[in-house]
């Protein structure tokens, strides 16, 4: 009888193992194919209930055929004006673009600009399109070259093919940096040959599955995905999932130095950990979650994909893992087996002089770093999350971009993107007059049954009418944003206009205002969440309030110094107006996550030691362990540099940073400190340590050496 268990214990690794690896092989290539489900289309990222959103559907009714505008801007090749000849060379090579493929409908003609120095037309371009937009944008680039001029092409068209270059490499080149930054790390630090693979296998298998699932979901419409919440959920997945594979696989190791059986070291490991390593998961998860709460599309679609990201890695972490480290046993960590000595010292002697620093002085410690934090948060006012203009929207040069600013230059800085009027026909010439005279506004004209502006009578739409006004500043700016919101104010008091304002600044100006309302609702609930949690796993008040604000001052020192790096060494006038909000999530949700880990074995230390040996016990017990995941956690979140976005280079800095932060010194530094000042009442109402010598024991260096657990 005395055999089934020992028999069981072999087998259910066995098990595991082999349904793992049944999941990693059917469910493996869905990590390189959630492209097939994914959407970047712009009006896809917008608030639901915003005017400019309300505007997208209605103007659909005054297009022929729905369509994605190109523009096209010809300058001289050697500067200087355009001729009577190039302009009708122009207009017949535009026109015999009609009919072809993936256009939508007939080109404008080539208009002048005032300075006679360029032209421009329209091309309306099937939506769509996908990966065949980059040949269709370069047919029509050389169907409308025309000797003695340089033709590009600008527009909502031209800017989603170079969003589609950017995320081409998505799902081969940021998997490779991140994994082969997750490794490199590894190998360095354990300097095991085994374990750091086994790892990266565990997160692979953990980001098989969790694309799979979203896969799933995508393709029914249960979920969105977008090309940034790919690239997150890669990074997401790896980091956490290393990270949770560390703290296991540390405690693992521990086992081993006191007992033989692998198979038990490997039960205990699980059972010592799953608490710290389920509650951290779930400050993740639940904090994605509260993004359900946003009223911007991509924000909502984060929430639940990076949620299901975060259950896929616990999941691999508490299984394949321990079912891997029960089968290879001391084999795992070759050539650096643990051995039955390690338990006096195993390598902690930086974290016994970290613990002995505090120790002696932890007020001194934790004044100073707060002090130091406090410093670099002054700055976090200075970081302006209005939004990036479209020149920063892209890192490396993109030729949208430049088109753009082309046909900024020659024409007024809001033609190809104008603000979209829909009113009432019956009041438009009052809603055309107010139009016009708005500050900022160049010009008004009404659609036409030809589908464009100007040149015939209005065209009217079950009694409504489409005016598409041209803004004199570009449409990416902070003057065009001011016009709109005074064009708003305007059309508002035409009576009987029910007149709507939209187009592409309209679009980046209500993103923005609801960014900042989603900052106001989401922040709170997720540190409530977060302290709840906290609460319920240390079983105290006063220290998961401690460990919540340290965290959130750390975000705050963060975007401080993100404020001063994007400016003065990124070059960025201002960042997404979704960073601020994404890097709270991450940063407090991952910040927390070391804490836990710290703080939950502090708490088995000071049940057996008091609060001063069990923090300097704790603190020199995960230091190592922890401090690597926060580095491996860093890396893996700087991979998303490689695509070159503002918004991702912005959150990559900022988490990494963070996360650094956070661990280098909040976690190692200014937590322990103030536990070990306040004393058994940091653990209120909890009467843990009390009754223990909390403020007696050894000299700090016997009382961190290493305990068998």
């Amino acid at each position: 009888m005395a055999r089934t268990p020992r028999r069981a214990r072999r087998l259910v690794p066995v098990v595991l193992l082999l349904v793992w690896l049944g999941i990693g092989g059917t469910l493996g290539p869905y990590a390189g194919r959630l492209g097939e489900v994914a959407t970047n289309d712009q009006a896809a990222f917008l608030p639901r209930s915003a005017e400019s959103t309300r505007v997208i559907e209605a103007r659909k009714a005054f297009e022929r055929s729905a369509s994605v505008p190109a523009v096209i801007v010809w300058q001289a090749s050697g500067g200087g004006g355009i001729g009577d000849g190039q302009q009708q060379d122009a207009t017949r090579a535009v026109a015999g673009l009609a009919g072809g493929k993936g256009i939508a409908g007939q080109p404008s003609p080539a208009l002048r600009s005032a300075d006679g120095a360029a032209l421009q037309a329209v091309v309306p371009l099937s939506p769509g399109l996908g990966d065949e937009r980059a040949a269709v944008l370069d047919e029509v680039r050389a169907a409308a070259a025309v000797p003695g001029l340089t033709a590009q092409i600008a527009g909502p068209a031209a800017t989603q093919a170079d969003l589609a270059d950017a995320f081409s490499g998505i799902d081969g080149l940021l998997l490779g940096v991140a994994l082969g930054a997750v490794l490199l790390i590894l190998l360095l630090v354990y300097r095991s040959v085994l374990l750091p693979f086994l790892i990266i296998i565990s997160a692979v298998f953990a980001l098989g599955l969790a694309c799979a699932v979203v896969y799933a979901l995508a393709d029914r419409g249960v979920v969105r995905v977008d090309g940034q919440v790919q690239g997150i959920l890669s990074i997401l997945v790896i980091g956490a999932a290393t990270d949770y594979a560390l703290l296991l696989a540390s405690r693992f190791r521990e086992e081993l130095t006191a007992r033989e059986d692998r198979a038990a070291a490997a039960v205990a490991a699980v059972r010592r950990s799953a608490g710290a390593i389920t509650a951290s998961a779930a400050t993740v998860a639940l904090g994605l979650l509260a993004l359900l709460a946003s009223d911007l599309t991509n924000n909502r679609a984060l929430g639940p994909v990076g949620a299901i990201g975060i259950a896929c890695s616990v999941l691999a972490t508490l299984t394949f893992l321990p079912a891997v480290l029960a089968l290879l046993g001391r084999t795992a960590f070759w050539p650096a087996a643990p051995r039955a000595s390690d338990t006096a010292g195993e390598g902690r002697r930086l974290w016994r002089r970290v613990a002995a620093l505090i120790d002696r002085a932890p007020r001194r410690v934790w004044v100073s770093t707060s002090l130091l934090l406090l410093v670099l948060a002054a700055f976090a006012p200075a970081l302006s999350a209005r939004g990036v203009p479209l020149d920063e929207v892209f890192v490396k040069d993109a030729p949208s971009v430049a088109a753009q600013d082309a046909l900024g230059r020659h024409f007024p800085g809001g033609s190809g993107q104008p603000a979209v009027i829909i009113a009432n026909a019956a009041a438009a010439p009052e809603v055309q007059a107010a139009a016009r005279a708005t500050d900022g506004v160049a010009s008004a004209s009404p659609v036409t049954a030809s589908g464009r502006p100007g040149g015939g009578e209005p065209l009217v739409v079950d009694g409504r009418i489409r005016i598409d006004a041209t803004l004199t500043a570009a449409a990416d700016s902070d003057a065009a944003k001011h016009t709109v919101a005074e064009l708003r104010d305007r059309l508002h008091s035409v009576p009987a206009a029910d007149a709507l304002v939209g187009g592409y600044t309209a679009q980046a100006y209500d993103t923005e205002r609801t960014a900042a309302r989603d900052r106001t609702l989401i922040v709170p609930v997720v540190l409530a969440i977060i302290l709840l949690i906290l609460v319920l796993l240390l079983r105290s008040v006063l220290v998961p309030l401690l460990l919540v604000a340290t965290v959130a001052l750390n975000f705050l020192a963060t975007v401080g110094v993100s404020a001063l790096v994007f400016e003065h060494v990124l070059g960025f006038s201002g960042a997404d107006a979704s960073v601020p909000l994404y890097g709270f999530v991450f940063l407090v949700a991952l910040g927390v996550d070391y804490n836990i880990f710290l703080m939950s074995r502090v708490r088995e230390e000071t049940l057996g030691h008091g609060v001063r040996r069990g923090v300097l016990r704790g603190l020199t017990a995960t230091g190592g362990v922890i401090t690597s995941a926060g580095v491996v956690l860093a890396a893996t979140f700087a991979a998303l540099m490689v695509i070159p976005l503002a918004f991702l280079v912005q959150i990559a800095f900022i988490v990494a940073f963070g996360v650094l932060l956070d661990t280098l010194v909040v976690r190692s530094l200014l937590v322990p400190a103030l536990v070990i000042d306040i004393g058994p009442r940091s653990w209120w109402p909890s009467a843990l340590g009390r009754d223990r010598g909390a403020g007696t024991g050894p000299p700090a260096a016997a009382a961190t050496t290493q305990p068998r657990t």
